[in-house]
C-alpha cells in the first residue's frame, strides 16, 4: 500500500494526520487526481492537469457550484505537493 501512494514503510508508519471536516472534500479531490500531474523534461513535476478536474468533479459527485472553491483548495494543495516533490530531487 505504501508504494501505491509513492511512499516509503517508513512514512506510511507515522502517526495518521488529522483531516478537518472542512478541508475533507479537497484531500478526497486531490488524492482523486494522484495520476493526473504534468511533468517536463527529467521528470520534474509542473503541476497537475487541470483539464482532468473537471472529469474527477463530476466523477466524485462535486457540485458546479462548488469547483471554484475546490480548485483554489487544490491549487493550495498542488503547490505544497509541488515543493515536496521538488524538495525530494537529489
Amino acid at each position: 500500500m505504501a508504494a501505491e501512494w509513492g511512499l516509503t514503510i517508513e512514512e506510511m508508519s507515522r502517526p495518521p494526520v488529522e483531516i478537518w471536516p472542512d478541508n475533507f472534500q479537497a484531500v478526497h479531490v486531490f488524492s482523486a487526481t494522484r495520476t493526473q500531474w504534468s511533468y517536463a523534461g527529467f521528470g520534474s513535476p509542473v503541476g497537475l492537469i487541470y483539464s482532468e478536474l473537471p472529469f474527477v468533479f463530476e466523477m466524485e459527485g462535486i457540485e458546479r457550484k462548488d469547483w471554484p472553491r475546490l480548485f483554489a483548495e487544490l491549487r493550495v494543495m498542488e503547490g505544497a505537493a509541488l515543493e515536496v516533490m521538488r524538495s525530494a530531487k537529489p
